[in-house]
């Protein structure tokens, strides 16, 4: 037999209807982060933290709701523009500014911590991985970019390359060792991911790779390994001998 609960209710209201002030003070957002910490409250309470308030009418709590439910998740949200963040009832221009820059923040203190790090050597595919993870796994389009390193393996960077369907047009040597060039790199890691979320190669990647390969031996710059990210995993094409 199914138990079928009653919504939430004070004072008479369902507690999504409720505003901010008309929530027990331990139920409120802020309050709950507070006592709590920022991990133990959920993705709609750390959004109406962020947004404030709501509509004439319609709780902050609702918006908050409407918010992720418009983009499916969190890194369907963080990769919304600011125009189609607005466009949600009860966010508008200025609310999509602040969650716009919250992500931008969020992006660039994960940058920091990487630039910050002491210089170890990226010695393995899940060295590597690590770096890129946070700059590949959110996106919608597929993005291919380089880690440049130094003689000792050390990360000096990480470069973007190109965005969109991948190609031996849009993923030139000409543009990808250009870079390498610029910062003395003595070789560099490839990389890009699949937003489908299955990692796995296709023939273009496998040909493109082979052709980077070639291209990187006869200027000197060594090619170590091209990773392919997704949500199920990570793909190194030097584990599969592609690149040699």
């Amino acid at each position: 037999m199914t138990v079928r609960t009653a919504p939430v209710k004070w004072r008479g209201k369902p507690r999504a209807n409720l505003t901010i002030r008309e929530l027990p003070v331990s139920e409120r957002p802020r309050e709950r982060l507070t006592a709590l910490g920022p991990e133990a409250v959920s993705d709609q309470e750390l959004l109406c933290c962020l947004l404030g308030k709501g509509i004439a009418g319609e709780s902050v709590l609702v918006t908050a709701q409407r918010l992720l439910a418009a983009f499916g998740d969190l890194p369907g949200l963080a990769e919304a523009s600011v125009e189609q963040l607005a466009q949600v009832r009860g966010v508008g221009p200025a609310k999509a500014v602040q969650v716009k820059a919250a992500v931008a923040l969020a992006r660039r203190l994960i940058a920091s911590w990487d630039q910050d790090a002491p210089r170890r050597p990226v010695e393995t595919a899940e060295d590597a991985a690590t770096i890129l993870r946070p700059a590949l796994l959110q996106k919608q389009q597929e993005h291919f970019v380089i880690l440049l390193l130094d003689n000792r393996r050390r990360l000096i960077r990480l470069s973007p390359i190109a965005v969109g369907s991948l190609s031996a047009s849009l993923v030139h040597p000409r543009e990808l060792f250009k870079e390498a060039i610029a910062a003395s790199a003595a070789a560099v890691i490839l990389a890009h991911n699949h937003p489908s979320g299955d990692p796995h190669p296709s023939e273009q990647d496998l040909t493109l790779t082979k052709r980077l390969v070639q291209a990187g031996k006869l200027l000197g710059i060594e090619v170590v390994d091209h990773l392919i990210l997704g949500r199920e995993g990570t793909v190194s094409l030097k584990a599969l001998g592609v690149v040699s």
